[in-house]
C-alpha cells in the first residue's frame, strides 16, 4: 500500500469508541453535555434501561426507558453490545446504534457503569477507556444528596459500590477528576483529540 493510500484508509476510518465510567453521582451527564458541545465530532449512544426516569429525565435523550419484559427480550435477540444489572437495574448499550455511529467515522461514547465497561474492554479491545472521580468519597455523597431524587438506602447503596467501582481503575486507560467542570471537560477534549490523532490499524 502506498503512501497515498495509506493516509487514505487513515482519514477514512471509522470512529472510536469510548467509554465513559464512574461512581453514580460523580457528574458523567454533565461532562458529557458539556463535552457534546466542544466536541462535534463525537456522539452519546443512548442506553436502554428497566428503571424509572428521574425528573427531568427524557425518554431517547437520557436513556431509552423499557420494561424488564422488552428489555430481556432485547437480551434474547442479541441486541446489546453489553449489558447488566446495576444498583438493581437492568441497563444495556445498543449494539447496532453504536456500530452505525462509528461507521459513519462519528466517535460514540457510551455511558455506563465499570461492569459494562469491561466487558466493552474485552469484545472491543481497541476502546478507550475513560474513568472519572469525584475529588473525594465525601464530595460524592454530597452530589447524591444534592440530586434529591434518591432514597436514603439508595445513597448508601450507591456509595458502598463506588468504593467497589474506584478499585477498577487500573483496567481503564485514563483517569479523570470532576472537581472543576471546564477542566474535566477540557481533559476528556484532550483525551478524544490525542486518541483521533493516534496511529493505529483498525482492520
Amino acid at each position: 500500500m502506498d503512501l497515498e493510500a495509506r493516509l487514505r484508509k487513515f482519514m477514512s476510518r471509522k470512529g472510536i469508541l469510548i467509554v465513559l465510567s464512574g461512581p453514580s453521582g460523580v457528574g458523567k451527564d454533565t461532562l458529557l453535555e458539556r463535552l457534546e458541545q466542544v466536541c462535534p465530532h463525537i456522539q452519546r449512544c443512548v442506553t436502554y434501561t428497566t428503571r424509572e426516569p428521574r425528573q427531568g429525565e427524557r425518554r431517547g435523550l437520557d436513556y431509552n426507558f423499557v420494561s424488564e419484559e422488552e428489555f430481556r427480550s432485547m437480551i434474547a435477540r442479541g441486541e446489546f453490545l453489553e449489558f447488566a444489572r446495576v444498583h438493581g437495574h437492568l441497563y444495556g448499550t445498543p449494539l447496532k446504534e453504536v456500530l452505525a455511529i462509528r461507521e459513519k467515522g462519528i466517535d460514540v461514547v457510551l455511558k455506563i457503569d465499570v461492569q459494562g465497561g469491561l466487558t466493552v474492554k474485552q469484545k472491543v479491545p481497541e476502546a478507550i477507556m475513560i474513568f472519572v472521580v469525584p475529588p473525594s468519597l465525601e464530595e460524592l455523597e454530597r452530589r447524591l444528596r444534592a440530586r434529591y431524587t434518591d432514597k436514603e438506602s439508595d445513597i448508601k447503596r450507591r456509595c458502598k459500590d463506588a468504593r467497589k467501582e474506584l478499585e477498577q481503575i487500573p483496567q481503564y486507560d485514563y483517569l479523570v477528576i470532576n472537581d472543576q467542570i471546564e477542566s474535566a471537560v477540557d481533559n476528556l477534549r484532550a483525551i478524544i483529540l490525542a486518541e483521533r490523532a493516534r496511529i493505529r490499524d483498525d482492520g
